[in-house]
């Protein structure tokens, strides 16, 4: 018997296209479904009708989580789950799901208000992180190297149209100028690789274009993933690492992760992984 997936994205890239590929030899039919064309909402949700399982890979943290959070009401297996989704779209609850936890996280403050962002200036050591509690991929990610610059990055943010765009969270820069991709499935690390920031561009995430390279399955690594994993729930994660002088820390978990940069390095076979995991539960 074959099962039936659909994967739901808003386009079909590189990531999609070799799970699409990947999924016969597992017994699988994997199918893309645009998520700008659903009409969720009634319990028998008609536009995923005939599919077995959901494989939520929407870019938008908030179109994901909506579609996850429907699908599940209407008795459809979706992975990850909403649960999980809603936790890794908003970076202020990840922190503190993750912390509560007793997985290691940055230092970090809300700034919901200009007296908040003032507080956390007070609070924290310059060079300091502004970054939405609500995003990825590096955008709006702004290093703030003195109190003049600040205040003036500040004002922009407040000129953001709607309340979630203004909040932010304020963090120590971590320097080093590396971070680690984790590519999690189910419960397992299938691959680990270091990005180094490349040019004049400080951040690192390897869909700014950053170098790479594969790295080891250390023990702390394997347990910060256990401890994530443990929160969420098994799935399909991107866990991007810091190391500080106190270990490593969790910067971001993806819900939808691309994984193209991290299997190119570590030449690991990440659709098959992702196939063999979804033959596991479903079929």
């Amino acid at each position: 018997m074959t099962v039936a997936i659909a994967v739901v994205a808003d386009r079909i890239a590189w990531e999609e296209r070799r799970l699409i590929e990947a999924a016969p030899a597992h017994g699988l039919r994997i199918e893309w479904v645009n998520d700008e064309s659903l009409s969720l909402g009634d319990p028998s949700a008609p536009s995923l009708a005939g599919y077995d399982a959901v494989l939520l890979r929407s870019r938008s943290y908030t179109r994901g989580g909506l579609i996850a959070t429907l699908a599940e009401a209407a008795g459809i297996r979706v992975l990850n789950s909403a649960h999980a989704i809603h936790t890794c779209e908003n970076k202020a609850v990840l922190r503190a799901a993750l912390r509560r936890a007793g997985v290691p996280v940055p230092d970090f403050r809300l700034a919901l208000s200009r007296p908040d962002f003032e507080r956390a200036l007070a609070e924290l050591e310059l060079p300091l992180v502004l970054k939405p509690v609500f995003g990825g991929m590096g955008k709006r990610v702004t290093l703030l190297r003195d109190p003049d610059l600040a205040a003036s990055v500040y004002d922009y943010v407040e000129d953001l149209g709607h309340a979630f765009e203004q909040a932010c969270l304020v963090e120590p820069y971590i320097g080093g100028g590396t971070s680690v991709r984790c590519l999690v499935v189910g419960r397992e690390l299938v691959a680990a690789a270091e990005f180094a920031s490349g040019g004049t561009d400080w951040r690192n995430n390897a869909a700014l274009g950053n170098s790479s390279r594969a790295v080891a399955h250390d023990p702390e690594v394997l347990k910060i993933v256990d401890g994530v994993v443990d929160e969420l729930g098994p799935g399909i994660y991107g866990v991007d690492l810091f190391a500080t002088p106190d270990g490593l820390v969790v910067n971001e978990v993806n819900h939808a992760p691309a994984f193209r940069a991290v299997a190119s390095a570590t030449g690991a076979d990440v659709p098959s992984a992702v196939g063999r995991y979804l033959q596991e539960l479903l079929v």
